[in-house]
């Protein structure tokens, strides 16, 4: 079962496909188990900044303990937020780290031109996706201003970018973007917001955030139908995400919910078996009452 094949399926069903992240390698197993148990799928993935700036080690120890722990009947393995231009506006060696992912074993990887100009991030995310699929992989891409991890924070407050939609995903390079770039999945920007990352702010409790779904509704249409991934759903209101999985978004990516779980349980008794089933717990409401995605594997997994 690849992870362009649960993906796929899930678009077809109309069931979403949380995608897990995992800044702190003990919080794979119980993610996996708590999938295990309400009988859904998802994406266990891990983003560059979670190896250079939290306790992921690197995308190589994330796919060992993958390897121990990933139940092909319930998860996929991806590779999250590969920049082209990072969070504090330095140049990455982009490709070097998708291949090392593809050699991996990574099922999906995703490069994020999104600081760059149109021109750019079409033809940055070509190679990316090129490559993936000479490898059988899938290949998400990013297009618009999904903010919070830029440096030095949101300038403007939510209720300002959400009114102007400031950084919000233009229809016409939508359509742009879907027909030249060769991207599978496109991540965009319809009032979420990505998890703070700075020492400082990333205990804080996340902005909740509304989506114009009216605006994913037709960049969906404007890309001619490619799954529409959402960046920054923890905090999301539910009531927008559900509607937002019906007018086209397929994959949602959430990490602060689940991060915060493990960091604080461990916080508060300093004993990591306490915050692994912290996360198994925060995992297992995510699955059966915020997404009500419980018992639906066998819909999306095909094996």
């Amino acid at each position: 079962m690849s992870a362009q094949m649960m993906i796929s399926n899930a678009q077809i069903e109309g069931i979403v496909v949380p995608a897990f992240n995992i800044p702190h390698l003990p919080m794979l197993k119980p993610v996996v188990e708590a999938l295990r148990d309400e009988d859904a799928a998802a994406l266990i993935q891990v983003a560059r900044l979670e190896w250079e700036k939290m306790q992921a080690k690197s995308l190589e120890a994330v796919a060992e303990e993958y390897s121990k722990y990933g139940d092909p009947r319930h998860t996929g393995l991806h590779l999250d937020h590969i920049p082209v231009v990072d969070e504090d506006h330095e140049w990455v060696d982009y490709m070097e780290i998708i291949e090392r992912g593809l050699r991996a074993g990574y099922e999906s990887v995703m490069i994020d031109g999104s600081r760059l100009a149109l021109e750019e991030n079409i033809r940055t995310t070509q190679e990316a996706a090129d490559c993936a699929h000479e490898h059988g992989a899938a290949c998400e891409a990013e297009l618009g201003a999904v903010i919070g991890h830029e440096k030095g924070g949101i300038e403007i407050t939510y209720e300002e970018l959400f009114s102007t939609k400031k950084g919000f995903t233009r229809l016409d390079e939508a359509e742009r973007f879907a027909e030249e770039s060769h991207c599978d999945w496109l991540s965009v920007a319809v009032g979420n917001i990505h998890g703070a990352i700075a020492e400082t702010t990333r205990a804080q409790k996340k902005q909740q955030a509304h989506l114009d779904i009216k605006h994913v509704k037709a960049l969906y249409e404007a890309a001619k139908g490619l799954p529409l991934v959402l960046h920054g759903g923890s905090g999301v209101k539910r009531e927008d995400l559900l509607k937002a999985v019906q007018a086209g978004i397929v994959k949602i990516n959430i990490g602060t919910e689940i991060r915060q779980a493990y960091e604080f349980a461990l916080q508060e008794k300093r004993d990591k078996e306490y915050a692994r089933q912290a996360v198994y717990e925060k995992v297992r409401w995510i699955l059966r009452d915020y997404l009500r995605i419980s018992g639906t594997a066998s819909l999306i997994v095909d094996l």
